[in-house]
């Protein structure tokens, strides 16, 4: 599978997008798309998985093991983070939409070794912790809906970033391809849409970080496009003038903890004090959401 997957190209007669450990090549990180019509519904089996039930795009509702989580949802990725519902593997899961919408489902291969299984469980978009990173054409905003310290999962760690238009995120180039004391190794997704219609688009960079394992990604992206970071650095993420760029980030591993953990591209890190002093942004943030603090 390429690392740059366009819109329609992993679809499926169910899902308007497709990725699992399989198709991408790796272990550990998954994500599809599902579009209901007013009134759709759709049953799925978890499998080894574990996975989120995130809107995109209106409400719906998701059942599971005798749970059923009503999902406000939002009227677009733009207007503020989303309540979810987390389903464990081995879990029959049928999400319902009354007005239909479109919904992500992050998700993370979960080792039976790991000797535990989480229940089905509710997050509302009140509980998502919502912060402003960077500075000046560097400031985005970020949808901390499980990450680590947020809420509890075996593998998975999924966030949102928002960009207003001009702007760069995914700055500083990072990686997270190692297990080491200062970095855990993780496989990435990013999901893009953008807002200002099907002409929009945003640019996003991968490379590789040793002569041995090569990457090689400047792809111009689109709304509903996907880019695969098996390893490498990856950055920017680039908002072209005039249409603010939303992304996705899935990543799971093999590390027994799960950590977000990572490494600047020792010849830009030295950006990140370069913000020092700079405002953010004033068009954020997005939405309505309260704001925890601002982070570098």
């Amino acid at each position: 599978m390429s690392l740059h997957i366009r819109s329609g190209e992993a679809a499926d007669e169910s899902y308007r997008l497709v990725v699992t450990p399989e198709s991408a090549g790796w272990g550990y990180s998954g994500l599809r798309v599902l579009e209901l019509a007013p009134g759709g519904s759709h049953t799925f089996d978890t499998g080894g998985d574990e996975l989120l039930v995130l809107p995109l795009s209106g409400g719906c509702s998701v059942a599971c093991e005798g749970a059923v989580f009503t999902l406000i949802g939002r009227s677009g990725v733009f207007d503020g983070p989303s309540d979810f519902a987390y389903a464990p593997p081995g879990c029959a899961v049928t999400v319902s939409s009354g007005g239909g919408g479109r919904f992500a489902l992050p998700s993370a291969r979960v080792p039976p070794s790991v000797g535990r299984r989480l229940p089905p469980r509710y997050r509302p978009a009140s509980g998502v912790p919502v912060e402003l990173r960077g500075a000046g054409a560097a400031s985005r905003q970020v949808h901390n809906f499980c990450a680590p310290e947020a809420f509890d999962a075996d593998r998975l760690i999924a966030v949102e970033v928002l960009t207003p238009a001009g702007n760069w995120s995914s700055y500083p180039p990072h990686k997270h391809d190692e297990e080491r004391g200062d970095e855990r190794q993780l496989e990435e997704i990013y999901y893009f849409e953008l807002s200002g219609g099907p002409a929009a688009f945003g640019y996003q960079r991968v490379y590789a970080s040793t002569v041995d394992r090569p990457v090689d990604v400047l792809a111009e992206v689109r709304a509903g496009d996907v880019v695969l970071v098996p390893h490498g650095y990856h950055g920017p993420s680039m908002a072209a003038p005039g249409y603010d760029l939303y992304y996705l980030n899935v990543m799971a591993g093999p590390g027994a903890v799960r950590e977000w953990r990572f490494r600047d591209d020792p010849a830009h890190g030295w950006v990140r004090a370069s913000w020092a002093g700079q405002p953010v942004d004033p068009r954020l943030p997005f939405g309505t959401a309260p704001l925890g603090e601002v982070a570098s």
